[in-house]
């Protein structure tokens, strides 16, 4: 696993502060802080429509906020903007070819990401982490949910950046994956990875946790209808 992922920068920093975001003209949460730093996990939880995917998403860029700041700091500079090139969302989208081979799709969202084409080495670790290696030159319409998961999953070791955010990611997986998975994220953690993670269900790995339930808006304000929120 060592050959998976480098030393990142101990020096990073990434928080958000006093964040609010609405989506499909509901409120979602407002005044919302975190703070993570090189090393750390932090684990997001509340309940089904608290907010949990769309603050990844946020972090990610791909969402707008209402309100508030994102500050990712690195090496002594610090700023308000997109983190695109330190970090991965693995969602519930799997972002697969069906037509592709499990190889073809790693080595394609490699390119993606990096412009350069994977070592074999750095394929198999990947793939073996997920005991996808069996596997890399099937055709992944042929594989089961699960074994689509694990293949979206080793992304992670794939491709080096230091900010994972994962939205349920133990979702389809048995308890040999599972492990796999916390042995990944502790590893990563080691090297100085930073690791968000949405989830409903324990993911043996320690850490901070961020309950979403707290930063509920409060559906009587006035501002509910403002078209600022959209």
């Amino acid at each position: 696993m060592t050959d998976a992922n480098p030393i990142f920068d101990s020096g990073t920093r990434l928080s958000g502060s006093g964040l609010a975001c609405r989506r499909g003209g509901r409120r979602v949460f407002e005044g919302l802080n975190f703070e993570v730093q090189a090393g750390d996990f932090l684990s997001l939880t509340g309940k089904n429509g608290s907010g949990k995917s769309t603050l990844l998403r946020l972090i990610a860029g791909f969402l707008p906020k209402k309100s508030g700041t994102i500050s990712y700091s690195c090496s002594g500079n610090a700023s308000d903007f997109l983190v695109s090139d330190d970090f991965m969302l693995v969602g519930h989208q799997n972002g697969l070819k069906p037509g592709f081979t499990l190889r073809e799709n790693a080595s394609f969202y490699y390119r993606l990401m990096t412009g350069s084409t994977p070592a074999a080495k750095r394929l198999q670790i990947a793939a073996d982490i997920f005991a996808l290696d069996s596997l890399l030159d099937e055709p992944v319409q042929y594989f089961s949910s699960g074994q689509r998961h694990r293949s979206a999953l080793m992304r992670l070791p794939l491709v080096a950046r230091q900010i994972w955010l994962m939205d349920e990611p133990t979702v389809g997986l048995d308890a040999d994956n599972r492990a796999a998975l916390a042995a990944l994220i502790q590893h990563h953690m080691a090297c100085g990875g930073i690791v968000i993670a949405a989830t409903h269900d324990p993911m043996g790995v320690a850490g901070n946790v961020l309950d979403m339930d707290q930063f509920q808006p409060n559906t009587g304000n006035s501002d509910d209808m403002d078209e600022g929120w959209l």
